[in-house]
Parts: structure tokens; C-alpha cells; sequence
């Protein structure tokens, strides 16, 4: 599916801002600039805008414009781009090759997991891990775990705790990190509109790329599809 133009406009600008081609403090061009060098209205850049202010890329400044932030490469992936996959994600914030690996397996659920899910010990869950380079260099790891039937779940709310911490030794090993040393990881719980636990995701990605804080949010897509991954 083709993105809209508000996504792509957005998408360019955060990956020159993330790659220093637009340097922090830059203002940038004007509404009308941005319209006319891509051909679209006004209200289309400032959707685009708005994309990039939720993501921490830029702050807009009533009558004056919109600037660079200053450490915009320490901005945590914004609530909107979980409905994305890492595939996307990524190829915003780079312009080296993106690679993704995924290994799928059905496996019975632990005592955890099945408390989590509301389903019965060794109960059926898919489980599924994730693995992300940029330029051969990996940036991410995720074991993400979902029921049979919700390969792309339709979830309400995420809720999401993001923090330094050792890495499993799976997620350690694909980072290339010392044993004992941090790496920034999450935690995701996507819910139903019910409060019943969809999906659970950990990943992990290398110290430093993302700011560490809490929150939860309540997921909408204006385009009526939703398709959640993790990663």
C-alpha cells in the first residue's frame, strides 16, 4: 500500500534530520516552501509537521516556525510508529541497507505467559524473534509472543516501559555487547479494548540510541488498517 503523502514528506525530513543533513536548531522551510517543492496543499505539510513534532524531531513555534531539535538521535520511536514494521522504522532513521530477520515457532506457554495471555499452562503461543542490522551492523533484537490468532492484533492500548538494563544473553549476543553491560530495552503489552493482553514484545537495541521513559497510549489509525509489529 502506497504511504500518504504526509508520511512521506514526514519520513524524508526525520531521515536527513536523524542523519545530520539538517542540522539541530535548523528551522525548517515555511508551510507554503514545503508545499510548493512537493506539490501538496498546505494542510498535507501540516500533517507532516505534526508527524515529525510527535515523533521528538522538531519544535514548532507559534508565528515563528518549526526547528531541529537538539539531540533528536537520543528521541525514543513515537507511540505512532509501533503500527509500523521494522523494516519501515528504521529505513526513516538510515540511509545505510536495512536488514530483517525473523524466525517463527509455535511453543507452549510458560507459567508467566499464560498468566499474562489469561490462557492455561502450556497453552499454544507464537513466538517470534526479530532481528535488525543497519549496514551489517545490528541495531535491534525482539522476542515478541502472540495467541494462534492474532498474527496482527487489533489493539487498543499499548503500554510500554522503555529502561537501561543487562540483556538476556540472546539479545546480548546479537548486540555485541560484554557480558554485564546495558542496552536499552522495552517492553510492550498491547491490550484489547477489553484489557485482554494481545501481543507482549522485549527488545532490545544498543545504549543510547533511544531515551528511557513509561507510558501507555491508546492506538488509532485514521486510515481505518491497522498492522502492528515489533522490532
Amino acid at each position: 500500500m502506497t504511504e500518504p503523502k504526509y508520511v512521506q514528506i514526514a519520513n524524508k525530513f526525520a531521515r536527513e534530520i536523524r542523519t545530520g543533513a539538517i542540522a539541530p536548531k535548523t528551522w525548517l522551510p515555511s508551510y507554503a516552501d514545503i508545499a510548493r517543492d512537493h506539490e501538496v496543499s498546505e494542510i498535507v505539510v501540516r500533517k507532516a509537521v505534526d508527524q515529525l513534532h510527535r515523533w521528538g524531531l522538531v519544535q514548532k513555534v507559534e508565528r515563528r516556525g518549526t526547528y531541529v531539535v537538539e539531540r533528536p538521535n537520543l528521541t525514543r520511536l513515537a507511540p505512532e510508529r509501533q503500527m509500523e514494521s521494522p523494516e519501515t522504522t528504521f529505513a526513516t532513521e538510515s540511509e545505510r541497507p536495512i536488514s530483517v530477520e525473523r524466525e517463527i515457532e509455535r511453543i507452549r506457554a510458560t507459567d508467566d505467559l499464560a498468566s499474562d495471555f489469561g490462557i492455561d499452562a502450556g497453552g499454544e503461543l507464537v513466538h517470534v524473534v526479530t532481528r535488525a542490522t543497519e549496514g551489517g551492523q545490528p541495531i535491534s533484537i525482539s522476542d515478541t509472543y502472540h495467541l494462534p490468532d492474532q498474527e496482527t492484533p487489533d489493539a487498543t492500548f499499548l503500554e510500554e516501559t522503555l529502561a537501561e538494563r543487562v540483556p538476556s544473553e540472546l539479545h546480548g549476543a546479537w548486540l555485541r555487547v560484554p557480558t554485564g553491560d546495558l542496552v536499552v530495552t522495552i517492553h510492550q503489552r498491547f491490550l484489547g479494548n477489553d484489557e485482554r493482553v494481545l501481543m507482549i514484545s522485549d527488545v532490545s537495541y544498543p545504549r543510547g540510541r533511544y531515551q528511557a521513559f513509561s507510558f501507555r497510549m491508546t492506538l488509532t489509525n485514521p486510515e481505518s488498517e491497522r498492522t502492528i509489529h515489533s522490532g
